[in-house]
């Protein structure tokens, strides 16, 4: 399953591919620089612009804002990085990925094992997919930090200490607030959300110490588009995008940590295309925030225009959600509660609900 990098994306002809096309083409400074040397230091590049100056006008704005885009992403680049440049060794590094039994995290997961990278699985589900031998899966509930304590020790003993975190865990209720229980809603945020913190905390420690790692938090551009039946979905999601922003000012300024870089993804689209936007991050060894579609960068925006806009736009996609037939990593919402409530009651019994075990 090699990573996509073909012309058109997965989805087919998008506003991504026109996007592609203006800012590799019409905003290229590389493209647009030699017009321009042309036009001022070549007898008939002058002849062209004296005929055409309007032309030339255009093309030097072009080539101004393509500038201005380069050096705001040198200078974005650069503070997402504290300046400093890290390097990794992949036949030593272990990435540790939540929910990664299927859906965009199993893909991430056999994408970092073709390239001879040793994974380590955390899912309550078990593998949909054949594991090779540098994958190690451990069955483990993520939203208690008792068995992450408990799975992490054996993930130390076993395969060692993980040095890329990717925290892709996620579930979705698709219903409304009032036909949501209240176990609907608190296990969308113990998965999306507080897991995000149970993982980092439990190997956080580590990481500060070697100053060295990647931290990759998976929200959603639902985070900034909240439309109905998925109001505790993008409540989450939006907490989990905090999350990143915050862990990533915690490493600069109180752990001393420049190293360890943060990424965040924000998608919305098809699992392959997410899983490789998360590999090609990840191998690059850099923070940074991904929007998926490209298109999706407007969306932040939506909190500065006017509410009779912004209002109208997310009652509109109210038909988003009515066909939901997502990946259902718990089917039974009352009986896992009532199973985690029942070991957590019962002070002789293990600490982890749901015992870990090692594939190799």
């Amino acid at each position: 399953m090699p990573l996509h990098n073909g012309f058109l994306p997965r989805e087919g002809f998008k506003a991504d591919t026109v996007l592609n096309i203006i800012r590799n083409t019409a905003l290229s400074p590389k493209l647009l620089l030699p017009i321009i040397l042309l036009a001022r230091f070549t007898k008939k590049g002058e002849d062209l612009s004296m005929l055409h100056p309007l032309a030339l006008s255009r093309i030097k704005t072009l080539f101004y804002i393509g500038i201005a885009r380069w050096v705001n992403g040198y200078l974005s680049r650069g503070v997402l990085n504290n300046w400093v440049k890290d390097k990794d060794d992949w036949s030593k590094e272990i990435v540790l990925i939540t929910g990664g039994a299927g859906g965009i995290g199993g893909h991430v997961v056999q994408l970092l094992a073709e390239r001879n990278i040793k994974v380590v699985v955390l899912d309550i589900q078990p593998l949909t997919y054949t594991a090779g031998p540098k994958v190690h899966y451990y069955k483990c509930d993520i939203t208690s930090p008792k068995t992450i304590a408990a799975v992490a020790q054996s993930i130390r003993a076993e395969v060692g200490a993980p040095t890329v975190i990717i925290n892709n865990a996620g579930v979705v209720r698709g219903r409304t607030l009032l036909d949501a229980s209240e176990r609907d809603i608190r296990f969308t945020f113990d998965v999306n959300t507080f897991a995000h913190s149970w993982i980092v905390r439990e190997f956080l420690p580590s990481l500060i110490k070697a100053d060295h790692s990647i931290v990759v938090t998976v929200a959603s551009v639902a985070a900034w588009a909240t439309v109905p039946n998925m109001v505790d979905y993008s409540a989450s999601k939006a907490a989990s995008q905090s999350f990143h922003e915050g862990l990533a000012a915690e490493l600069k300024t109180w752990y001393g940590a420049p190293r360890v870089r943060t990424v965040v993804l924000m998608p919305a689209l098809e699992p392959q295309t997410v899983a490789d936007a998360i590999v090609r991050q990840v191998l690059s060894g850099t923070s940074g925030q991904l929007l998926l579609p490209a298109m999706a960068n407007a969306l932040p925006l939506l909190g500065a225009l006017p509410h009779w806009y912004s209002t109208r736009l997310r009652s509109k996609n109210e038909t988003i959600m009515a066909k939901f037939a997502g990946r259902k990593v718990v089917e039974d919402v009352d009986k896992f509660y009532e199973a985690k409530e029942a070991m957590e009651a019962d002070v002789g019994a293990s600490a982890v609900l749901v015992p870990p075990q090692a594939k190799e």
